[in-house]
């Protein structure tokens, strides 16, 4: 039964899958030894088929089941399961997909999976990213419109990689969605400024913009436009980021926290949030930062307000490690007194080693490996000053 069972599904597969059939043997096995076939039962034992065939748990099972009732035989499964196979899908990638999308069990072989992964392969996606496609939106995958879905995000997102990183969080939409609500925002935001690699990185970062209504959004870049004055579409991106699905509410409790953990006044407030907009969703950290910034450091006000740069860096990897460096070289003498902390954070890692490490090789020979050591959250003993 399971030779009989094998050269039926081959039969059905395009040729250009044939030759990948192979790693569906096991699940044929699985299958056949759980009895289920045309011949062995009058009806589909879907429940069964899910766990033996697709490797789904018991428990996924049984929610998937619902929606196959309406099977009599596992002749479309076979072939699907078959078909997966063929374009690369392991067995664990044929359960994640099954288990989100049972009905992809239901799809037509010739009729609509070949035809999508050839659009999908004419597109110039490799086999594997076919496969990561089938896996993330295994429903929209059985349905032919993917194929110019998919299109105009690769453009829109600028590469396969930035794409694939909002489908893993759940984000797809296609057909009128993709005509009535994508492609009109999309024109909004480049109305308002927004050069295409902006909005490619918006969307990477917060796709669920393009899901809202024009209004809305709409409303989003005035407020963003307030706080980016008068920078340019790079920084109109940062600050819609930042407001982003925030109401007048929510934003002004975030300005009066940085005015109350900064010691700033508006007027500061006015300058730090046009060069950093991110600052607004950067609550949960702010207050340590602050208080290594103005209370260690000895930092004013305004000269945060002036390099908001500075709180957009680690504490424990960056700013604290740098500015034991900074102290202990201008401590022993090895660096001017006023040279700036800022610069110190600014710079590259690599950069940072050229100028405030390396130089220093002879005069002070374990620099490096203190400063590794305050990297990894230690104070060695030499950068510990009464």
């Amino acid at each position: 039964m399971l030779r009989l069972r094998s050269c039926t599904l081959t039969q059905l597969l395009p040729s250009p899958y044939i030759s990948h059939v192979s790693p569906l043997h096991s699940l044929l096995s699985a299958a056949a030894a759980s009895g289920i076939s045309p011949a062995a039962s009058p009806g589909f034992a879907a429940e069964e088929y899910l766990v033996s065939a697709c490797g789904l748990t018991p428990a996924q099972a049984l929610k998937a089941s619902t929606k196959l009732s309406h099977l009599k035989s596992p002749a479309k499964p076979d072939a699907v399961l078959a078909f997966l196979a063929g374009i690369g899908l392991s067995a664990a990638a044929v359960a994640t997909a099954v288990a989100k999308d049972p009905l992809l069990l239901c799809a037509g072989v010739e009729r609509t999976l070949a035809p999508v992964v050839d659009g999908l392969t004419g597109l110039g996606l490799s086999r594997s990213e076919v496969a990561r496609i089938t896996v993330l939106v295994p429903g929209s995958f059985r349905c032919r419109s993917i194929v110019s879905a998919l299109h105009y995000y690769l453009t829109l997102f600028g590469s396969m990689d930035n794409l694939l990183r909002p489908l893993k969080h759940g984000f797809w939409l296609h057909g009128v969605d993709l005509e009535s609500m994508v492609k009109p925002n999309v024109a909004v935001l480049r109305e308002c400024g927004l050069h295409d690699c902006d909005i490619a990185k918006l969307c990477i970062r917060v796709p669920r913009i393009l899901k809202i209504n024009q209004q809305r959004l709409r409303a989003m870049v005035a407020c963003a436009k307030v706080l980016c004055v008068p920078h340019g579409p790079g920084m109109l991106r940062k600050a819609l980021e930042a407001v982003a699905f925030s109401d007048e509410e929510k934003i002004a409790t975030k300005v009066e926290y940085l005015k109350k953990t900064f010691r700033w006044s508006d007027t500061k407030v006015g300058i730090a949030l046009p060069k950093n907009p991110m600052l607004l969703r950067s609550k949960e950290r702010l207050q340590r930062v602050a208080e290594f910034l103005i209370s260690e450091l000895g930092l004013e006000p305004g000269y945060i307000a002036h390099q908001p740069a500075l709180l957009t860096y680690s504490l424990d990897d960056r700013l604290r490690p740098r500015y034991h460096v900074v102290k202990f070289l201008k401590q022993n003498g090895l660096l001017h007194r006023d040279r700036d902390y800022y610069y110190a954070v600014a710079v590259t890692p690599k950069v940072f080693m050229e100028k405030f490490i390396f130089p220093h090789n002879e005069a002070a020979p374990h620099l490096a490996e203190d400063y590794a050591a305050a990297c990894r959250g230690e104070v060695p003993a030499r950068f510990r000053f009464t």
